[in-house]
């Protein structure tokens, strides 16, 4: 390479890297900077953060996002950001220091990695077209430039040979730098850029945070009416009050939350709809969500379990929910089961953001309160639990049921369509396993000697729960006392007094269904179709 850019090249000398490096991350913190703002005017979906880390998500094997719920919980989505940020931020200490080598090459690769995020935003399935390419491109072509011009103050103008004691001037800690470089150019660029790149950012973070208005005064205008077929008042006794059990209902700020979406979707119920059509349906319809509201109501208490949930694990919650049958609005557009000769065994529901989660229809429609949900223990659904509206369907985890932020329905075969989820290695059809848990004493814990309530919670949605098991070290399998069952769709809260000695324990929780159906002891993961095992704690007693 001997055109006027390698002639230009400054000597070696202990800056170059360091201040290459330094105009890299610079120059990559505003292609991100400027890139906020033009998602703002496309969608914050498109934005190169959010595209990239959803085509990330998508592409991540089943068993690696298994570990990062597992390990992150609902962080998982922040991790995987801070993640790719820091990604970034090496590829653009490489390219920074590149650049000052090779001026245009190091402004070329700040542009193909513009070129992967746009392919990244326009390939997603949400994508509404070209224009979800703008903001990685815009962003790319504010900070190629930048380093090329920050670079361009680093290199030294080109002079007729010099002794080399006069081609370099001392710094105060005795390291030479190139004769000639434009330092304040440089430091004026750099600061100017950080500056106005910081400006820009926070526009586009203002301006993305405004789109969501509408949606969210739509959501304070809702007024649940009163539900025509309202839950049975909770019996008195559902709920212990045993320090460190979970309430038997959860509250919203506190249900679990596990999706694939890195933001939030905020949907404007005014202009929100769902459309119903497919295999076997004879009236293809559409709902607006004022529609929905002037139906008969379904009030129910209703377990929700995530399929990630590990034995003993969080995710699990209890809401009370107020929607619409959704075996109702499918009779309504001429849908029939399979059991009755329906062509269809298969419910496609869509989500606003491109998940696709494929339910049984059957299930559907054999007479459990499938819901479209719009309201969660009295309120609006949040929006991070799929406001306007969303599918619940008691007796099947989440990813095969439980649609958030749902606009579309179509009816087809299993073995036409594969889901997303079942595209990754999870099974197609995934009743909830019974499962239980123990709450109280918590793993490691140090009770006293003496009584010691060891409770928790059980749950078999739509088989419900018949009996609960305590073992204490290897002794005999002990019944544990129930609490009463609202209904077989939601969990069971259990205790059992222990006259605890000194020294250490494991104490083992099993659970019966009312099918009689004993919880297995053998360990699965929870991949394809839930974990399996008895939950143990081991505790010291003082």
């Amino acid at each position: 390479m001997r055109d006027e850019e390698k002639d230009q090249r400054v000597r070696p000398g202990w800056p170059r890297p360091a201040l290459g490096a330094l105009s890299g991350v610079l120059a990559g913190f505003t292609a991100l900077a400027v890139a906020e703002p033009v998602a703002a005017a496309v969608r914050p979906q498109s934005s190169p953060v959010i595209a990239v880390g959803g085509a990330s998500i998508d592409a991540t094997p089943a068993a690696v996002k298994d570990w990062a719920v597992r390990h992150f919980g609902t962080d998982d989505k922040l991790v995987l950001q801070l993640g790719i940020l820091a990604v970034l931020t090496v590829l653009a200490l490489a390219l920074g220091v590149l650049a000052v080598r090779y001026r245009r090459v190091g402004a070329a690769g700040v542009l193909l990695f513009g070129a992967v995020g746009a392919a990244a935003a326009v390939g997603r399935p949400d994508s509404t077209g070209l224009a979800d390419a703008l903001p990685s491109l815009v962003g790319a072509v504010a900070g190629a430039l930048l380093l090329y011009v920050l670079v361009g103050r680093l290199t030294a103008v080109r002079r007729p040979a010099v002794p080399a004691s006069e081609s370099a001037e001392e710094t105060g800690d005795g390291l030479s730098v190139p004769a000639g470089w434009d330092r304040r150019g440089f430091v004026l660029a750099a600061a100017s850029a950080a500056a106005a790149s910081a400006a820009v950012g926070m526009v586009g973070r203002t301006l993305n945070a405004s789109r969501g208005q509408d949606a969210i005064a739509s959501r304070k205008e809702v007024v649940l009416p009163s539900p025509g077929s309202p839950a049975r008042p909770v019996p008195r006794r559902a709920g212990l009050r045993i320090p460190g059990t979970s309430p038997f209902v959860t509250p919203n700020a506190e249900f679990y939350r596990v999706d694939t979406a890195l933001v939030v979707p905020q949907v404007d119920a005014t202009a929100w709809r769902l459309r119903i059509h497919g295999k076997g349906v004879r009236r293809p319809g559409s709902y607006s969500f004022e529609d929905l509201l002037r139906r008969e109501l379904v009030e129910r208490d209703i377990t929700l379990t995530c399929v990630s949930n590990e034995v003993g694990g969080p995710y699990v919650g209890n809401a009370r929910w107020i929607g619409v049958r959704l075996a109702d609005l499918l009779a309504e557009c001429g849908v029939t089961p399979p059991s009755r000769g329906g062509p269809a065994d298969q419910l496609v529901s869509r989500s606003v953001d491109g998940m696709t989660i494929g339910t049984p229809v059957e299930d559907v429609m054999d007479g459990r309160d499938a819901l479209l949900a719009l309201g969660m223990n009295g309120e609006p659904l949040p929006f991070d639990h799929g406001f306007p509206v969303r599918m619940v369907v008691p007796g099947l985890y989440g990813f095969v049921s439980a649609c958030k932020w749902i606009k579309d329905i179509e009816l087809t075969t299993f073995d036409s369509y594969d889901p997303y989820w079942v595209k990754r290695g999870w099974a197609r059809r995934a009743p909830v396993k019974t499962a239980s848990r123990i709450d109280t004493p918590k793993p490691f814990a140090r009770p006293g000697a003496g009584t010691v309530m060891v409770a928790g919670v059980a749950w078999a949605q739509h088989r419900g729960i018949d009996k609960v098991e305590v073992r204490i070290d290897d002794g005999p399998w002990r019944q544990a006392d129930l609490a009463a069952e609202d209904t077989r769709d939601t969990w069971r809260q259990w205790s059992l007094p222990w006259q605890a000695t000194r020294g250490g324990h494991t104490l083992t929780v099993r659970a019966t269904d009312r099918t009689g159906a004993v919880q297995t002891d053998r360990r699965t993961r929870t991949i394809p179709d839930g974990a399996t095992g008895w939950h143990s704690v081991v505790v010291t007693v003082d």
